[in-house]
């Protein structure tokens, strides 16, 4: 008797059975395709607040400050009963609007700072960092941004966590804690998502008809998820995220906050981002980035180009493969995304 300790095989056999449960669904691209792929991304997310008797917004306009290229609000609504969350709004410099508006979500790091380029003082910084300063690149188009602080980052920790380890999230224990009440941390933010819609519908200054969503890394995963399952948003631009499962977050480690209980039972990455066809979706990968290798972004990418065509709006996605890491260049999406809201 032979004995194999190794668990590759049995991880292997895991997949390959998730994919046997999927096999049989209805043709991609069809409404029951998108009902059946729905219904599966809802159930993973876990349980949700009631979105018929949702918190008040009840929005604070907390500070206003003029940064020269753009005006910077500091904002604080709420989401969720006891929850408050700090938000920046970037407007333009010229014109009352109402402008086509951008919901900027940031990936792992210091909160929404990142997306600006600032310090804790919201300094500009001389150096922008992976997230190359991307909400103030959007502005600079003519787009009003708006940045809610993603639970688990910045003001957003645990306290003991912030004071302990001022430089981590708290993605680990809030997904603990959201876990055993059958919630999941990617669920909430995908809801406090949603409430960022609701936000830009109530200022006047926005086209409220003309909201895209941008996300980086782990941003990417709640820009996708809120596109899929929200047809407010009219565009989307997904940087430093898009993959297989099967080749990032099951063959590379990854936060635990990219994890949804069963989801592979209903789908892989690329087919729940093909919910957002036929809207416009602009994809971006650095071709270094090992977080999300990129001959597995180009196997997503390929799977999409087919669902775009297949109902029809083959221009409405996009590719850039820029030489770089896992990080946003920007150097097609920024433009492309403000070409869509200003359209």
């Amino acid at each position: 008797m032979s004995f194999n300790y190794s668990m590759d095989a049995y991880v292997k056999r895991l997949y390959g059975e998730a994919a046997q449960r999927r096999s049989g669904r209805p043709e991609e691209g069809t409404e029951a395709w998108r009902e059946a792929l729905l219904g599966g991304l809802r159930q993973a997310l876990g349980r949700l607040p009631d979105e018929d008797a949702a918190s008040p917004l009840e929005p604070v306009l907390l500070e206003t400050k003029d940064y020269g290229d753009f005006v910077m609000e500091r904002v604080a609504y709420s989401t969720i009963p006891s929850v408050t969350v700090p938000v920046l709004v970037l407007k333009p410099k010229d014109g009352e609007g109402p402008w086509p508006a951008v919901i900027a979500c940031h990936g792992h790091g210091n909160g929404q700072l990142d997306a600006v380029g600032m310090d804790p003082e919201e300094a500009l910084l001389d150096q922008p960092g992976i997230h190359n300063r991307f909400a103030v690149e959007l502005v600079k188009r003519g787009l009003l941004v708006v940045i809610p602080e993603i639970m688990g980052f910045g003001l957003r920790r645990i306290t003991e966590e912030m004071r302990k380890k001022p430089h981590l999230s708290s993605c680990a224990t809030l997904s603990s804690h959201l876990l055993m009440q059958g919630s999941t941390l990617a669920g909430i933010r995908v809801y406090e998502a949603r409430r960022a819609i609701d936000y830009l519908q109530s200022r006047n200054d926005v086209d409220s008809q003309r909201v895209g969503i941008i996300g980086f890394s782990g941003g990417g995963l709640v820009a996708a998820y809120t596109a899929a399952l929200d047809d407010r948003i009219s565009a989307a631009v997904l940087t430093g995220w898009t993959n297989t499962f099967e080749g990032s977050i099951l063959s590379v480690t990854h936060c635990i906050d990219n994890y949804l209980p069963g989801i592979l039972n209903e789908a892989e990455q690329q087919e729940l981002v093909g919910l957002i066809a036929p809207r416009p979706l602009f994809v971006e990968a650095g071709e270094g980035d090992r977080l999300f290798p990129v001959e597995h972004v180009r196997k997503a990418a390929a799977y999409l180009e087919g669902v775009y065509e297949r109902m029809g709006a083959g221009g409405q996605f996009g590719l850039d493969v820029f030489p770089g890491g896992h990080e946003i260049s920007g150097r097609i999406s920024f433009d492309w995304l403000a070409d869509r809201l200003f359209r």
